[in-house]
C-alpha cells in the first residue's frame, strides 16, 4: 500500500499531502507569511495538520497549534501573543472560539470529517463552515505551489500550560541542517522511528501536545504509514492496532491504566503482535502498570523523559524498566542533568531536588514575549521545566513529582504521583487524580478525586483504608471526592486544575 495517511474511511498519500503543503505555503506567502511569522491551527487530527505544519517549516514560520478545548479567551490570548496571521481551524472548533478570534487573523475553515464528527458527537451546521468563510481546501487548490528551496525549520511554537498564569509560547531558533540531522537520530533511538516502509504508526495524541506534533511530524518527514484515530477509547486502539498491523505508537501512562481496564476476554479478542516499539512519556507511570503492560504486549514499551523545551533527555527499555521499577531512564548521550537544591547546589546520590537538563541537539529557546520567564528556569546552560527528583546510585532518575504540584504539609513534602501510583491499583478505581487543598492549621492538606468503575461502590472511608495499607498514614488523603467522570484531555490527561481551583478561590488564594 502506498504510505500516506488513514482516517477513518479517507485516505491521503504523503505525496497529495506535500503537493497540498507546497500550493499551502504559496498561498501562506501571498498573505504575507514569512520567516519567523506564525501561522495558528486549531485542529484535529487530520490532513491538514499535516499540511499546514509542512507549509509552514517551507516559509520559515511557526505552526502554533491550539488546544482543542480552550474557551475563546484563551483563543484569543494564543493568537494575540503569537501574532498569528492566520487561523486553520475545524469547523466546530472554530465555532468554539470564533468570539476570540482578534479582527485582521485570516481564517481558512476545515470542514469537521465524518471520523471526527462521530467521534465528538458533531452534529449539523457545526460540521460545515460558517457562510463567509474561506475553506482550507479551495485556498490550497487555488495557490500556486512555492518553489523557492525551504527555509529554515522553526517547528512548532507550543504553548506549554502551567499551573499559574498564561501559557508560555516556546520559541526556537532556526534549525541548522546538522541538527536536523540530530533529531533524525534521536527519533530513530528513542522513538524507533527510521525509514522503514514495514513501519506502521497509530496516531491517538492530540498533534496540539508538544511530544504527539513531534512524533507525528517525524513520521511525516519519514514517509511512514500513519494511521489516526479521531479519539483514544481503548478498544478502539485494540481493534486499529490488529486492523492495521500497527508497529509503533507514542502514548500516555493514562492509556495503559483505561487498557488494562477491558475485560479480559476483550483484550485477548485483538491481535497485537504486530507492535515493535511504544514510546511513552509526559506523566508518571505506576511501576505495576508498566510491569502488566510488558507481560500483555512484550517488551515492546519504551519510556523518555523530557520536555518541549528540552527534546528527549532521559530514556530507557522495558528490560530497565523491570529491572528498575519506576525508573524514568538513563541520561541519553550528549544530554546533561543535575539535581540541586534550593540553593542551586548538587544534592547527593538519592537525595531528592529539582532536576535541571539540557537536551543533545535541540536549538536554543525562548518563551514567546518573555525573555524574562526564559531566564527564570536557567541555571547555566541547563533549564528545569519545575520537576523534582532523584538518581539512585546506577545513575537511573526517578521522579518524584512537579515542583509545583508537590504538597507541603505541616512543613512536610508530600508528592501526588506518589499516592496516585497506590490509588490506581485499588479495585474498583478506574482513574484518580491527588492535590493540595488549602488547610488552616497545615497551610495544605490531600485532596483526592477517585473516578470509580462502572459498577464499583467505593466510599471515601474504603480509599482511606487502602491507601493506609500501602503507605505512611501522613499520606492518606483527609479530603476524598468521587466523580463519575474526572475532567480530561482528549489524550485521557485528567485537567487536574480544575478539580483544585474552587478549594483555593474559596480560600481566597491563587494556585
Amino acid at each position: 500500500m502506498e504510505a500516506g495517511v488513514t482516517a477513518g474511511v479517507r485516505f491521503r498519500s504523503w505525496a497529495e499531502i506535500q503537493s497540498n503543503a507546497a500550493r499551502a505555503a504559496g498561498g501562506l506567502s501571498a498573505l504575507g507569511v514569512g520567516e519567523d511569522d506564525c501561522v495558528a491551527l486549531m485542529l484535529r487530527n487530520d490532513f491538514a495538520t499535516f499540511e499546514v505544519n509542512m507549509a509552514a517549516s517551507q516559509l520559515g514560520a511557526y505552526a502554533v497549534p491550539i488546544n482543542w478545548h480552550f474557551t475563546p479567551d484563551e483563543a484569543d490570548y494564543i493568537l494575540r501573543d503569537s501574532a498569528a496571521k492566520v487561523l486553520v481551524a475545524h469547523s466546530d472548533l472554530l465555532a468554539q472560539i470564533a468570539s476570540g478570534v482578534p479582527a485582521g487573523v485570516k481564517v481558512l475553515v476545515v470542514p469537521t470529517p465524518e471520523e471526527i464528527a462521530a467521534a465528538y458527537n458533531v452534529t449539523g451546521e457545526r460540521r460545515e463552515a460558517p457562510a463567509g468563510t474561506a475553506l482550507w481546501e479551495a485556498f490550497v487548490a487555488a495557490s500556486a505551489p512555492r518553489t523557492a528551496p525551504p527555509r529554515l525549520a522553526r517547528g512548532s511554537m507550543i504553548y506549554t500550560s502551567g499551573t499559574t498564569g498564561r501559557p508560555k509560547g516556546v520559541r526556537r531558533r532556526p534549525s541548522t541542517p546538522e541538527q536536523q540531522a540530530l533529531a533524525g537520530q534521536e527519533a530513530a533511538a528513542y522513538w524507533g522511528l527510521r525509514p522503514d516502509p514495514a513501519i506502521v504508526v497509530l496516531m491517538n495524541g492530540p498533534m496540539y501536545h508538544s511530544a504527539p506534533a513531534a512524533y507525528g511530524m517525524a513520521s511525516a518527514r519519514l514517509g511512514l504509514h500513519v494511521v489516526l484515530q479521531p479519539r483514544f477509547e481503548a478498544e478502539d486502539m485494540l481493534r486499529l492496532i490488529a486492523a492495521h498491523k500497527v508497529s509503533h505508537m507514542h502514548i500516555v501512562p493514562t492509556m495503559f491504566v483505561r487498557l488494562l481496564r477491558l475485560p479480559e476476554a476483550v483484550r485477548q479478542r485483538y491481535d497485537v503482535t504486530s507492535l515493535r516499539f511504544v514510546s511513552h512519556g509526559a506523566a508518571p507511570c505506576a511501576p505495576a502498570v508498566k510491569r502488566q503492560m510488558i507481560e500483555w504486549w512484550g517488551p515492546v514499551i519504551n519510556e523518555y523523559y523530557g520536555a518541549t523545551e528540552t527534546g528527549v533527555v532521559v530514556w530507557h527499555g522495558s528490560e530497565e524498566a523491570l529491572r528498575k521499577p519506576g525508573t524514568v531512564g538513563r541520561v541519553v548521550p550528549g544530554g546533561t542533568l543535575r539535581i540541586v537544591d534550593e540553593q542551586g547546589q548538587d544534592v547527593k546520590q538519592g537525595e531528592i531536588g529539582e532536576i535541571y537538563v539540557r537536551g543533545p541537539h535541540l536549538s536554543e529557546f525562548t518563551y514567546n514575549n518573555d525573555d524574562a520567564k526564559r531566564r527564570e528556569v536557567a541555571l547555566g546552560d541547563l533549564v528545569t521545566v519545575g520537576d523534582v527528583g532523584y538518581l539512585d546510585a546506577d545513575g537511573f532518575l526517578f521522579l518524584c513529582d512537579r515542583k509545583r504540584d508537590m504538597i507541603i504539609s505541616g512543613g512536610v513534602n508530600i508528592y501526588p504521583a506518589e499516592i496516585e501510583s497506590a490509588l490506581i491499583q485499588m479495585p474498583g478505581v478506574r482513574d484518580c487524580a491527588v492535590f493540595g487543598i488549602p488547610d488552616e492549621e497545615f497551610g495544605e492538606q490531600i485532596c483526592a478525586y477517585v473516578e470509580p468503575v462502572a459498577a464499583a461502590a467505593l466510599d471515601a472511608n474504603e480509599v482511606r483504608a487502602y491507601l493506609a495499607g500501602h503507605l505512611a498514614r501522613y499520606k492518606v488523603p483527609k479530603v476524598v471526592e468521587f466523580s463519575a467522570a474526572l475532567p480530561r484531555e482528549d489524550s485521557g490527561k485528567i485537567f487536574k486544575r480544575k478539580l483544585r481551583a474552587p478549594y483555593w478561590e474559596k480560600a481566597g488564594r491563587s494556585i
